[in-house]
């Protein structure tokens, strides 16, 4: 698509980029409503799961529309992809309780996955990498503005609306992206001699689905394994088993879903590398953030919209200003470093935040963490395309959006553990200060069993409740109940943080990492380069 003029590029760029905030605005719409709705619906215990399904999903889409779109084209899989979204939004809206929400997340997630995936290689398809640079740095502006738009309008909705429009309210923007890739997007002819890999799908199919489903149900509570436990070695060992007849499969098929030699290419291998560690880091972390400005700070949804907004600034600025100078210079890697750094040090520094941590200390510390990763992700997307063949564009694009979701969901997952094993260790220290044998509610079943409500943290997220229940307490118990709270709030704030130093340890393997990145000038229409990923065709 190339040979287009530039008014129709910039016309496309427009309809792949409305397509993009819509799936974008809806994920980041949830963030800050997310620990109202969990409260509304329950489940605390499974709140990782209306995360991590939403991933899994995302990845197994989008990893197996790669291939088939550099088959078939782009604009078939957008548009189903935009179809998928809107369905499972509509539906997560009409969600009862926590396993139907879980359930129609997972929908939002295989078209969430369809559309990012075929987004960036359309983009691949239309630019050079050079000029990619600045398209990506917009697009990943729209994440920006998302950021900063989304926990607005979700704090807004569920402080003063029902919880269901944080699922509704963008669906017309769905509408008008499907219209815009419909009229404007071209059709491309199939690509002859090329065959559909089914085998290989499903193999690959069933090696990341166990693979996630072990780190997502492995830890502490209901639901959850051990370890040790069969259940969980029995899906590693699925995941093996798959993976060895996976690689197998991929060796003789002659047009495999995910070729290869595309590991032969340095860049390509470090890049996605630094992609699963970059992603495992900052999901596995940030996505805690609401639960400390609302829980432990007590803190409004539409407040923590507010107080998250500069570090959605700082991240929309920086990719914007990142895409510009990778445009104008054709080097990334000391950027790639930096924001990698920047990001690292941002979540060294949440991790020393407590209840009693000012809220513009934790302001300027997300504004660090969002100007690192605000740098940091616009480049390895760029390197990947950069390195391969354009004919291998969309399955390379594929697959450095499934080493980003496979980082997102495991960490995720882990850090969910990190967070509950270190939350329940310090309730079980903390719980003995209450002093069981001179609480005044041991003597009153039924003021014990409201109190009682309180011990777990999931109702840390409801303020209405807990100024409803401290006001319906006589004046000399109220001391004893704010007691409490400070206790629960600690044991939380301890949970959190711990999953802030985890994701800075994950976030410091990426930029060692990230050392190795070998630099090779961005390609553009006015160069000829050959990119290193010749050597990878499969």
């Amino acid at each position: 698509m190339q040979q287009l003029t530039e008014k129709k590029k910039v016309t496309i760029m427009i309809a792949i980029i409305t397509a993009m905030f819509f799936a974008a605005i809806n994920q980041t719409i949830i963030g800050v409503a997310m620990p109202r709705i969990i409260s509304k619906l329950g489940g605390m215990d499974y709140y990782s799961w209306a995360i991590t399904i939403y991933l899994l999903t995302s990845t197994v889409a989008s990893v197996l529309v790669g291939k088939l779109s550099d088959i078939y084209g782009r604009k078939p899989f957008i548009l189903t992809g935009i179809a998928l979204f809107s369905i499972g939004a509509l539906l997560s809206g009409f969600s009862t309780d926590i396993f139907q929400l879980i359930t129609y997340r997972g929908i939002q997630g295989a078209g969430a996955g369809i559309i990012m995936s075929t987004a960036f290689t359309a983009m691949g398809d239309l630019y050079e990498p050079r000029e990619r640079a600045k398209w990506g740095g917009i697009m990943s502006a729209v994440f920006g503005v998302s950021s900063v738009l989304g926990p607005l309008m979700g704090g807004y909705i569920v402080d003063h609306l029902d919880w269901h429009w944080v699922f509704w309210i963008f669906l017309p923007i769905g509408v008008i992206a499907f219209l815009l890739i419909m009229i404007h997007f071209p059709k491309v002819p199939k690509q002859e001699g090329e065959s559909v890999d089914y085998f290989g799908s499903l193999f690959l199919t069933l090696t990341i689905v166990p693979m996630l489903l072990a780190f997502s149900w492995a830890g502490n509570g209901p639901g959850k394994h051990a370890w040790g436990s069969w259940q969980i070695i029995g899906l590693f060992a699925a995941t093996i088993v798959a993976l060895i007849v996976f690689i197998m499969i991929e060796r003789k098929v002659k047009t495999p879903v995910l070729p290869l030699g595309l590991f032969k290419n340095g860049i390509f291998t470090i890049s996605n590398l630094v992609g699963f560690f970059l992603n495992a880091g900052m999901m596995g972390a940030i996505i805690y953030v609401p639960f400390f400005v609302q829980g432990v700070k007590g803190i409004s949804p539409t407040m923590a919209g507010y107080v998250a907004m500069p570090m959605s600034i700082a991240m929309l600025a920086t990719s914007a200003l990142a895409g510009q100078i990778m445009t104008k210079t054709g080097k990334y890697k000391k950027m790639a470093l930096g924001g990698l750094l920047v990001m690292t040090l941002g979540m060294v520094l949440m991790y020393f935040m407590s209840p009693a941590t000012p809220i513009y200390l934790l302001v300027i510390y997300m504004i660090i963490l969002g100007l690192g990763i605000g740098i940091a992700m616009p480049v390895f997307s760029l390197t990947v395309q950069n390195a391969v063949a354009p004919q291998q564009l969309g399955v390379a694009t594929a697959t450095s959006q499934l080493f980003r979701n496979l980082g997102g969901t495991i960490g995720i997952a882990v850090m969910g553990t990190v967070m509950s094993a270190s939350m329940s260790a310090k309730m079980t220290q903390l719980s003995g200060a209450m002093g069981q044998g001179n609480n005044p509610a041991a003597a009153d079943p039924a003021l014990a069993e409201k109190l009682s409500l309180f011990m777990n943290p999931q109702n840390l997220l409801d303020q209405p409740k807990i100024e409803a229940t401290l006001a319906s307490l006589p004046p000399d118990l109220q001391p004893l109940f704010t007691h409490m709270l400070d206790m629960i709030r600690e044991a939380m704030s301890y949970g959190i943080t711990t999953t802030f130093l985890t994701g800075a340890i994950v976030a410091g393997i990426a930029v060692i990492i990230a050392l190795f990145l070998k630099e090779i000038p961005l390609r553009s229409g006015k160069m000829g380069q050959k990119p290193e990923g010749e050597a990878g065709k499969a």
